[in-house]
């Protein structure tokens, strides 16, 4: 597919969304209470701009979701490859994580005050437990899915056991955890409600809580669009990344 048919489909995408958004709002399809305009929306967005709360909302956010996600991609990522490679470290661990990642995050948060109480570090240990778990699975998958042929014709001319799995199995490894670190960063953006839900003065998912009180239907159209058009550009990067990074992926 050529990148002008791509960009075409793109764009007949996101003009489909506004027709159909513009028809249901300016139609009185839907009242303004449960669906605002777009005008209403980009008001919103300029009075938010204007009084220098919505900057505000956003750094507060990808504080979080960056530290959060950081910290789980730096422990999560070494122990999901050693899970996938060494069955004594997958006995050792899987048992814990496959408990752990089934539990809600948000019946945790009483804990988390209790421990951490609740400020910043509360709300990047949501972050933290909902992609961590999750990300060593994955990575663990990508790494016990290397091909075998793989390692062993490093072996046969002659690598040893360090430098096949430094030279062979890591980057082998890698597109599939570039592609996973991407997954898991759009869960992370999924938990920053539940981050914010407590004891949060400030971050987007606190400005879709405050609003939601006040049924400020167009405040919270601002911070959903927040939301996505920051993640959208997270995932561009990865893709930029992915390419960049890694010229031996299929994906390159």
């Amino acid at each position: 597919m050529s990148r002008r048919t791509y960009l075409s489909g793109v764009g007949l995408s996101i003009a489909a969304i506004a027709l159909v958004w513009t028809v249901l709002s300016y139609g009185g399809v839907v009242p303004p209470l449960f669906l605002p305009s777009p005008s209403d929306v980009v008001r919103a967005a300029i009075a938010l701009l204007r009084e220098g709360s919505l900057p505000v909302h956003m750094r507060a956010s990808l504080s979080v979701i960056v530290s959060g996600w950081a910290l789980a991609v730096v422990v999560a990522v070494p122990l999901g490859i050693l899970m996938g490679t060494l069955k004594f470290v997958e006995a050792l661990l899987e048992p814990v994580v496959d408990f752990v990642r089934y539990l809600p995050v948000s019946a945790m948060i009483p804990l988390l005050i209790l421990y951490v109480g609740i400020g910043a570090a509360e709300k990047v240990a949501v972050i933290f437990i909902g992609t961590f778990f999750q990300l060593v699975l994955l990575v663990a998958d990508v790494s016990s899915n290397v091909s075998k042929d793989l390692l062993d014709s490093a072996y046969t001319l002659g690598a040893k056991e360090g430098t096949v799995f430094s030279r062979v199995l890591v980057p082998a490894t890698l597109p599939g955890v570039m592609d996973n670190l991407r997954i898991t960063m759009g869960w992370a953006w999924t938990y920053l409600i539940v981050a914010e839900l407590v004891a949060a003065d400030r971050g987007l998912g606190y400005l879709i809580l405050d609003s939601m009180r006040g049924l400020f239907t167009d405040r919270i159209f601002v911070g959903l669009f927040v939301i996505g058009l920051l993640g959208l550009a997270f995932d561009l990067v990865f893709k930029w990344m992915h390419r960049t990074l890694l010229p031996w992926s299929p994906k390159a």
